[in-house]
């Protein structure tokens, strides 16, 4: 699972732990709905030039305020896995998997990976976490964490990486150059090891319930109590 495969991989390094999706991970990340027309060229190497364009990606990426569609993960050894995801920004997400007790809900300040069968809770502060960067209100790519840009007729390509919340790994993230609609991204870990996540039927601009993003607090803190 997005979260799940890079756990085990992130807590080697002392970090979050679990493939974005989204991740996510990445994430987890997602979608662009705005238009924007980029004319068709072949691969350059990283410049100036290269850098705007991907900050201007960024910042369509960042001005989807709400989205939620569907996702397909693929992981290292070829095992997929999919369902439903959910996106407000800022700081936002929940992942609901298809035919698993598993979901992830970050509500702002906290991501918790729950697996409802049985009621495990793992909890960590958003702010230590990718999808801290990849759900912010803008998406900042300075700093050293735009590694690389490669424009091509059908996509442009954008590679992430920052040690303080990925450590050795990278997210790759693959956008339609005709209106910035993000195609997938992929987690390659320390080990040189990818999980790629697809999305599709994408929805922006949706409202959700109060409760979509909710962690139940007290739970956790009546299970940490009986442990």
């Amino acid at each position: 699972m997005i979260f799940s495969t890079v756990r085990a991989r992130f807590s080697r390094l002392a970090k979050f732990g679990h493939s974005v999706s989204l991740a996510a991970l990445g994430a987890l990340m997602f979608a662009m709905a705005a238009p924007a027309v980029f004319t068709s060229a072949p691969a350059f190497a990283q410049g100036a030039n290269d850098a705007a364009v991907a900050q201007n990606i960024a910042d369509h990426f960042s001005s989807v305020r709400t989205i939620t569609g569907e996702f397909v993960q693929f992981g290292p050894k070829g095992e997929q896995s999919g369902g439903t995801f959910y996106i407000e920004r800022p700081g936002k997400i929940r992942f609901n998997y298809n035919n698993s007790p598993i979901r992830v809900i970050s509500d702002g300040n906290q991501v918790v990976i729950n697996n409802r069968k049985l009621d495990t809770w793992d909890l960590y502060a958003l702010s230590t976490t990718p999808l801290n960067l990849l759900l912010a209100d803008r998406i900042n790519l300075g700093g050293g964490r735009l590694k690389s840009v490669k424009q091509e007729p059908d996509v442009i390509t954008l590679v992430l990486g920052d040690k303080s919340l990925f450590g050795s790994s990278t997210i790759t993230m693959m956008f339609d150059p005709k209106n910035y609609e993000l195609k997938q991204w992929t987690i390659t870990d320390a080990q040189n090891l990818d999980t790629t996540v697809m999305v599709f039927n994408l929805r922006t601009g949706v409202r959700f319930t109060d409760d979509m993003f909710k962690i139940d607090y007290q739970r956790i803190a009546n299970k940490t109590k009986r442990r």
